[in-house]
């Protein structure tokens, strides 16, 4: 996605068919996955949460919170796949994808306050988009999430509401491109043979959600995450890029959460110096491995190609 306007420029599901002769394909390969299903995000959700606290005040870029690696909350026990990591500032619980360094986060702001955040990022809606078949996304109803303490937690490494995953490439759009939701969009407009447009698509204006300053901090953030994080291979040599990855649970259709089933991501924001492209893979239960293994390498073969394609320079910062 272009983060400057919301025009996709690229939209694969795979497994996918032959539209020639569709008859021989199970029908449940014929919609577009990205648009018109809702998965838990996970942990790629995780910036967007930093931004809310950061735009509201509750914590500050170099805030330190103590890493216990787990906690209770009422009867539900929290932890970290990867243990404890003592003091960690907020770049670090990033960096290194900590549920409970998020968890303390969030709890720097009234239930209330962050409720009312993720409403303003249109969490019970559908991005508008151009597209057939939009499911809007899912958040749990006010009451049970300020009455519930366990909501607001589990809400803050991704986990416990939904979203399609055209409408986390609309966020993290919204961080690249200085705290704007854009509308995503795939027509242009209707352009005469020589080139010259006599129509275009009429968008809505863009939404200020965020100021450019809470996106500056937490894109330099993401950064360290494909720097020396758990986002490291999607590294390009010569570029800037900013990223976050996630390994989520998924949902069991008897309730709860599948003992083995996971839904792995990761997303990529490019050039850092100059924010424009936002690159998202969600791969649905790989046999094994996170995010950063699994959907990180996608990642980066699309933005080689979007590097080639776009003519996009190399970045300042040389690695």
């Amino acid at each position: 996605m272009d983060a400057t306007d919301g025009s996709i420029l690229s939209l694969v599901s795979e497994p996918s068919y032959d539209p020639n002769q569709y008859y021989n394909y199970d029908v449940t390969l014929f919609k577009n996955w990205a648009v018109t299903d809702v998965y838990e995000p996970g942990s790629t959700f995780k910036p967007i949460n930093v931004a809310l606290a950061l735009e509201v005040g509750a914590i500050e870029e170099d805030s330190v919170f103590y890493d216990t690696g787990r906690m209770r909350i009422g009867r539900w026990s929290i932890f970290n796949s990867g243990g404890g990591g003592g003091a960690r500032s907020v770049t670090e619980i990033i960096r290194d994808s900590s549920n409970i360094g998020m968890v303390k986060i969030i709890e720097q702001m009234p239930r209330a306050v962050f409720y009312d955040g993720l409403k303003r990022l249109g969490l019970e809606d559908t991005t508008g988009a151009d597209l057939p078949f939009e499911a809007a996304n899912i958040l749990k109803g006010r009451n049970q999430f300020l009455m519930v303490p366990v909501e607001a937690a589990t809400t803050a490494f991704g986990q416990g509401f939904s979203l399609t995953p055209l409408k986390l490439a609309q966020l993290n759009a919204a961080l690249a491109n200085g705290g704007k939701l854009v509308t995503p969009h795939v027509v242009r407009g209707l352009f005469d043979s020589k080139g010259q447009p006599y129509w275009q698509l009429p968008l809505p204006q863009p939404k200020q959600v965020f100021s450019s300053d809470t996106t500056t901090k937490v894109l330099a953030m993401m950064e360290k995450v494909v720097e020396s994080g758990t986002g490291k291979r999607a590294r390009l040599r010569g570029y800037r890029i900013a990223g976050k990855t996630g390994t989520a649970q998924k949902a069991s259709e008897t309730g709860g959460y599948s003992k083995s089933a996971k839904i792995t991501s990761f997303v990529g924001i490019l050039p850092v110096e100059s924010p424009r492209y936002v690159v998202l893979a969600v791969i649905d239960e790989p046999v094994r491995g996170s995010g950063g293994k699994v959907a990180a390498p996608v990642v980066k073969s699309v933005i080689k190609s979007l590097i080639n394609i776009e003519q996009i320079p190399p970045s300042d910062k040389r690695e």
